[in-house]
C-alpha cells in the first residue's frame, strides 16, 4: 500500500531542461541496477531508478527531443537528443504499465526509499556494494540473492 508520501506531483527534467516531465505518484520499488547496460547508459557504476505507472507518468514539455535506444536484448533506453540525459528504462517483457525512470533527473524531494541492488553478477569491479540493502544477482524478481 502506498503511503502519502509517494504522492507528487514531482517534476524532473534532463540536463539541458528541453525535455520535462512530471509524476505524480512513485511506487514502492526502486533500486540501483548494476548491469553492464544501466552502468554504460548512465556513465556511472549503476543506474538509481524508480518505477511510476505509466499513468502516473507524463511529459510536460520536449518528448520531441526523446530518442530510444533499442538494445539487443529487447530493452529501450530513452534520452535526450540535446544534452544526452538518460531518462526512462523500458523491459523488453513490459506492457508499458510502468515506466522505469532515473531518479536523478528529479528536481523534487522524494521521500521513497530505495530497496534494493539489481543485477550485483553484473557490478563494476571496481566498485564494491557495501550498502546494507538486499541484492539480487539477477533481477529482483529472482530469488537468488548474494
Amino acid at each position: 500500500m502506498m503511503s502519502d508520501l509517494n504522492s507528487g506531483p514531482y517534476q524532473g527534467q534532463c540536463l539541458c531542461g528541453l525535455i520535462k516531465y512530471e509524476v505524480e505518484e512513485i511506487e514502492q520499488r526502486m533500486a540501483h541496477c548494476h548491469c553492464s547496460m544501466c552502468r554504460k547508459f548512465h556513465g556511472a557504476a549503476f543506474a538509481t531508478l524508480g518505477e511510476a505507472k505509466s499513468d502516473n507518468f507524463h511529459w510536460v514539455a520536449g518528448e520531441a527531443h526523446l530518442k530510444t535506444y533499442l538494445a539487443p536484448n529487447g530493452t529501450k533506453r530513452q534520452f535526450c537528443d540535446n544534452c544526452g540525459s538518460s531518462l526512462i528504462f523500458l523491459s523488453s517483457y513490459d506492457t508499458v504499465e510502468l515506466i522505469e525512470f532515473s531518479l536523478v533527473t528529479l528536481d523534487t524531494k522524494i521521500e521513497v526509499k530505495l530497496d534494493a541492488n539489481i543485477f550485483t553478477n553484473y557490478a563494476a569491479s571496481w566498485y564494491e556494494v557495501s550498502d546494507e540493502l538486499p541484492q539480487f544477482t539477477e533481477g529482483r524478481d529472482n530469488p537468488e540473492k548474494s
